[in-house]
């Protein structure tokens, strides 16, 4: 009896070391109506400070004239970038998060048994992937008309990875037209501390465009580990 205890034990402690959250991550949606909207994502890939990371926010009162998003994410490294295991073989492992969002908001101030809602348009989305130290910003507030159409892939490689040695990718394609308030920006910095530079990061790159009143706004940013990451490819999954 003793024997088939310690052995059940065992089992358990097994099954739960094998447990743990789910690696894959997708959503899909569609919203369109009058009123108040608040809608907050975030997505990692790994704790800390290691992986791609993702952070949407929108907020405001109006008419949702259309709001398409489509998210896909999957963690396949560990945090010293090495590959985990259950990988489909002859692949390169990696972290990746595939973002895509059109949409097109009208502010007005709407009132509800539940209360008056009156807030222009706020969109704020930050990207980060921190296997090449890259970071996108795209931001619009106080927007009374906002229209617009965002593209991200960010994607960190295993350190071993022989087929393809590029370290990681973030790139996007922003294409907008606002009434309001915008900011842009990118940031390229080495994400191991320098010694010369006493502890800080040195920064290789960086991009800030602050916007205020009518725009129209295109932006491609590409930001690579290396010159050997292959074709151009934001276009993973439209929204349709």
């Amino acid at each position: 009896m003793r024997k088939l205890i310690a052995v059940l034990i065992i089992v358990a402690m097994a099954v739960v070391g094998m447990a743990g959250a789910a690696n894959y991550m997708y959503e899909k949606a569609s919203v369109k109506g009058v009123g108040y909207k608040n809608v907050e994502m975030i997505i990692s890939t790994q704790s800390g400070f290691h992986g791609q990371k993702l952070v949407e926010k929108e907020s405001g009162s109006g008419n949702v004239i259309l709001e398409r998003t489509e998210l896909e994410a999957e963690r396949q490294l560990t945090a010293e970038g090495l590959q985990m295991p259950c990988i489909y073989p002859n692949t390169c492992a990696m972290d990746y998060i595939n973002f895509t969002k059109e949409a097109e908001f009208e502010y007005m101030p709407v009132s509800y048994q539940t209360g008056t809602y009156d807030q222009k348009w706020v969109e704020k989305l930050c990207v980060q992937n921190y296997r090449i130290g890259a970071v996108l910003t795209e931001m619009y507030t106080h927007a009374e008309h906002l229209q617009k159409t965002t593209e991200v892939k960010t994607r960190g490689y295993q350190n071993t990875c022989v087929d393809n040695c590029c370290t990681g990718v973030l790139e996007a394609n922003l294409n907008s037209n606002v009434i309001g308030v915008a900011h842009i920006g990118w940031i390229s910095r080495d994400p191991e501390p320098n010694k010369l530079l006493k502890g800080r990061h040195a920064e290789y790159g960086r991009s800030v465009e602050d916007l205020t009143g009518v725009f129209a706004i295109q932006k491609f940013i590409q930001l690579w580990g290396n010159s050997t990451c292959g074709a151009i490819s934001v276009d993973w999954l439209p929204c349709v």
